[in-house]
This record gives C-alpha cells, sequence and structure tokens, in this order.
C-alpha cells in the first residue's frame, strides 16, 4: 500500500502529516515554508509512494470560506496540472489549531513549547488526516 499525505496549507508555513504505509496511524513528518511546499512534495514523493494527498480547506466557524480558501485551491490546481495520478482531497479543517493546541497541553507540552506555531501546523495536519482516514473507516 501506498502513504496518504495530509497538509495543513498556511500563508506562511505550511503542517505536513505522513500516514504509514499500510494507512493505520498518522504521524506528523514536517513543518515547511509555504513557498517550498511544491519542491518538497515533489522530493518525498520520489522516495515513498503515495496515493493520494489530503488537505485541510480553510473554513471560517460559521462555515464561510476563509480568506486562505483561494491560496490552497490554487496550490491545489497546480498540483493536478502536473501530478493529475495524485489525487487531492479536502477536509474541514475548522478548529484543527485548537485541537492541536489541546493535544499538547494534554501531552505535558510547556507553555513555551505550545506557542512553536511550526509545531502547532504539524499536529493540526496530523488531526486532519487522523480525521480524514476516521472518515474513510465510517464509509465502510
Amino acid at each position: 500500500m501506498a502513504r496518504i499525505i495530509s497538509i495543513d496549507y498556511g500563508k506562511r508555513r505550511t503542517g505536513i502529516a505522513v500516514t504509514d504505509p499500510l494507512q493505520i496511524i498518522a504521524n506528523g513528518l514536517a513543518t515547511v515554508s509555504t513557498s517550498q511546499l511544491y519542491r518538497f512534495l515533489v522530493d518525498y514523493m520520489s522516495k515513498e509512494q503515495v496515493e493520494r494527498i489530503v488537505i485541510g480547506k480553510p473554513m471560517q466557524p460559521n462555515g464561510k470560506p476563509s480568506e486562505n480558501l483561494a491560496r490552497v485551491q490554487q496550490f491545489v490546481a497546480q498540483w493536478k496540472k502536473t501530478h493529475p495520478d495524485v489525487p487531492i482531497d479536502y477536509v474541514d479543517e475548522r478548529f484543527t489549531s485548537v485541537l492541536a493546541h489541546r493535544a499538547m497541553i494534554d501531552g505535558g507540552l510547556h507553555k513555551k513549547a505550545r506557542q512553536d506555531k511550526a509545531l502547532v501546523d504539524e499536529i493540526s495536519a496530523t488531526i486532519i488526516l487522523q480525521s480524514y482516514m476516521e472518515g474513510r473507516r465510517n464509509s465502510r
């Protein structure tokens, strides 16, 4: 089996998570500069087999699209042009940052560590991926 990658796309930084090859466990992979995201994915996929990409769909709490949605859609369009064989699915990412902070607190991280925005982005990507995997399991 191939891996699934998830992306928490941000203006400056992007959190990335990945499944194991059997698609059982989601783990944080990295946080990269958003300007380097495309190159990072191409490099990663040259080493690992990836079945699909899951990307957080930025929405406001009221369900309306956030200002970052246009950037996400632009990235997705660029990816689909050059890599049509690797599909991209959207997952609602509302509250993933809140959940990431909660996980950090529950995990016993000190305040200074919880202020690391790169770590928050990576954990958010992991939450997006876990949500996607749970949705797939529940639909079977």
